[in-house]
């Protein structure tokens, strides 16, 4: 990746090959030539590479970590900025809580914001009778956070029909700081009934 310089906010222009993905007879990842690089006005300009959903499909996933109850997501503060077919782009803000005693924000809230963005750009592809889990999680810790916003864009790199690679990039709002970066496999499967 290649940064691109613009005000509080690194970018990264792919440089690789990769193909586009197919899933539900949609394109995830439209086609960029790898040789143009361009500053670009959008801050988050990796989410134009995605597919927008159906109205149907972003309601879905628009409040994903903002329910009635207290899901795990929801206590560290997780929301949902953006989410594409196999995109997601969402925020842990910044809360006193989250520190760890050298003042920095925890690795372990990073790692939960790493793979919870990727679940709406997972579940974008498809409806309520598929589940997923976490079956490997690599994180690379780059920078500390330091009392701001962590924004994490997440995306899917390849779909098979049980298994899902993902990635995750977390930046820091304010300081536009590379923090972390993920990388994650998922498994699908058919939901089985929850037990109370």
């Amino acid at each position: 990746y290649q940064e691109l310089d613009f005000p509080n906010i690194a970018s990264w222009t792919s440089r690789d090959s990769r193909t586009s993905g197919r899933c539900c007879g949609a394109v995830e990842r439209t086609s960029r030539d790898p040789s143009i690089v361009t500053a670009m006005n959008e801050p988050w300009p990796r989410a134009s590479e995605f597919a927008i959903l159906s109205s149907d499909v972003h309601a879905r996933w628009k409040n994903f970590g903002q329910w009635e109850r207290t899901y795990f997501p929801k206590l560290v503060g997780l929301h949902v900025e953006e989410t594409r077919l196999g995109y997601c782009r969402m925020v842990l803000p910044f809360r006193e809580e989250l520190e760890q005693p050298m003042g920095i924000v925890h690795g372990g809230a990073i790692a939960a914001l790493i793979d919870a963005s990727v679940v709406p750009a997972i579940g974008s592809a498809y409806d309520n009778t598929i589940g997923y889990s976490t079956v490997d999680l690599h994180v690379q810790y780059h920078n500390a956070l330091i009392k701001e916003d962590a924004i994490a864009e997440a995306w899917v790199t390849k779909r098979g029909r049980s298994v899902v690679f993902c990635e995750s990039e977390v930046m820091g709002r304010t300081s536009g700081k590379r923090i972390a970066r993920g990388f994650m496999t998922y498994n699908i499967s058919t939901l089985r009934p929850m037990t109370k």
